[in-house]
C-alpha cells in the first residue's frame, strides 16, 4: 500500500490485498505444492485474512506514521468521516469499524480453512499453521479492545511460530 494512504475506498484496500498478501499466498502455496483451485482459493481467502488482521493489528503504528488502511465506507457508515489517523484513532465509533473488520477477516479465515482441508493433509502444513497463528492474533486483538490500541497482545509461544512464518509469506 502507498505509505500515504489514508481511509481508501473498500475497492483500493481489496486491490491492495490482492496485489500484496494474495498474490504471495498464491506463490508459497504452489511452492509448497498445493494445486489450483482450492490452492487458489486458499490463497485469496488467508491473504485477505492476512492483511485485515495485521491492519488491526498495526492501528496505532500506523496512526504515528501518518497512515490509516480502514476502508473509508465502513468509517462512514459508522460516522467517522475525517481521515487523519490520530483523530480516527480517538473516535468513539472506532471499536464498531474494527470490529467489522474484524468479522471480515474472521470470514475470510472460514473460508480459508475450508479450503485448506480440500487439500490431503501433507500439502499444507504451513498454511494450516499460518491461518491458525493469524486467527488467534485475530481473536486476541478482539478481545483485547479498540480502545486502547498501543496495549500489546499477547499469543500463546506455538502460535508466535505460526505467525514468524507468515511475516516471512507476507511483508507489509
Amino acid at each position: 500500500m502507498r505509505a500515504d494512504i489514508c481511509a481508501s475506498s473498500s475497492e483500493q484496500l481489496d486491490l491492495c490485498c490482492e496485489q500484496m498478501a494474495v498474490a504471495v499466498s498464491r506463490i508459497a502455496l504452489r511452492i509448497l505444492g498445493a494445486a489450483p483451485p482450492d490452492a487458489e482459493r486458499a490463497a485469496a481467502a488467508l491473504g485477505r485474512g492476512m492483511q485485515l488482521t495485521g491492519i488491526l493489528r498495526d492501528l496505532a503504528k500506523d496512526a504515528a506514521r501518518q497512515r490509516l488502511y480502514l476502508p473509508r465506507e465502513l468509517l462512514h457508515a459508522h460516522g467517522i468521516f475525517a481521515t487523519m489517523p490520530s483523530y480516527v484513532s480517538a473516535q468513539p465509533g472506532l471499536p464498531q469499524v474494527c470490529n467489522a473488520l474484524a468479522e471480515r477477516a474472521a470470514a475470510y479465515f472460514v473460508d480459508a480453512g475450508r479450503a485448506i482441508v480440500a487439500h490431503p493433509r501433507w500439502a499444507m502444513p504451513v498454511t494450516t499453521a499460518v491461518l491458525c497463528g493469524y486467527r488467534t492474533l485475530l481473536k486476541a486483538l478482539v478481545a483485547r479492545g479498540w480502545t486502547r490500541l498501543d496495549d500489546a497482545v499477547r499469543i500463546p509461544g506455538w502460535c508466535q511460530t505460526a505467525l514468524l512464518i507468515g511475516r516471512g509469506l507476507v511483508g507489509r
